[in-house]
C-alpha cells in the first residue's frame, strides 16, 4: 500500500478514536458528584492519543509504506483477534483471568515459552489489578474470582 492506504487506515483509526472517546463519556456520574479522576479518564486519554496519532497518519503518510504480507500479516490479525476476545471475556471472566490469558497469549506469539508467557501474564494482571483497585480505587471486574 502507498500513502493512500495510510490515509485510509488513519481515517479508520480516527473514527475508532472518536467512538471510543464518546463511549468513555457515557459512564454515569458517580453518587456524590463528579470526580477529578473517574472511570472515564483512562479511556479518554487513550482516545485522544489514538486521535492525534491517526491525524498525523492522515496528514503525513509514509509514501513508501510496505504493508506486511503472509505470516507477518497473519500474526497481526491473530493479535487483533486476541484483543477482541479479551474485550468480550473481560466482564464474565474478570480482569485477572482474562488479562492473564491475553497477555500470556501475546507474549507467547512474540517468542516467549508458553509457561513463562502465562507467568508474565499472571504477574502483570495481578499487579495492575491491585494498582487500579486499591491504589487508584478504580474497580475492575472480578468475574469468576469475585467472592460475595
Amino acid at each position: 500500500m502507498t500513502a493512500r492506504g495510510d490515509r485510509i487506515l488513519g481515517l479508520g483509526l480516527f473514527v475508532l478514536a472518536v467512538a471510543y472517546g464518546w463511549g468513555a463519556q457515557q459512564w454515569p456520574e458517580p453518587f456524590g458528584g463528579a470526580e477529578t479522576v473517574g472511570p472515564e479518564t483512562f479511556p479518554t486519554l487513550l482516545s485522544v492519543v489514538l486521535a492525534l496519532s491517526s491525524v498525523y497518519l492522515i496528514v503525513k503518510p509514509d509514501p513508501d509504506a510496505h504493508w506486511p504480507m503472509g505470516r507477518t500479516a497473519a500474526e497481526i490479525l491473530l493479535a487483533i483477534a486476541i484483543l477482541v476476545v479479551y474485550a468480550f471475556l473481560l466482564e464474565p471472566l474478570g480482569f485477572v483471568i482474562s488479562t492473564t490469558l491475553a497477555v500470556g497469549a501475546l507474549c507467547w506469539r512474540m517468542g516467549a515459552k508458553p509457561l513463562r508467557s502465562l507467568l508474565i501474564g499472571l504477574i502483570a494482571a495481578v499487579v495492575v489489578f491491585f494498582l487500579f483497585n486499591y491504589g487508584l480505587e478504580l474497580s475492575l471486574p472480578g468475574g469468576l474470582l469475585e467472592f460475595e
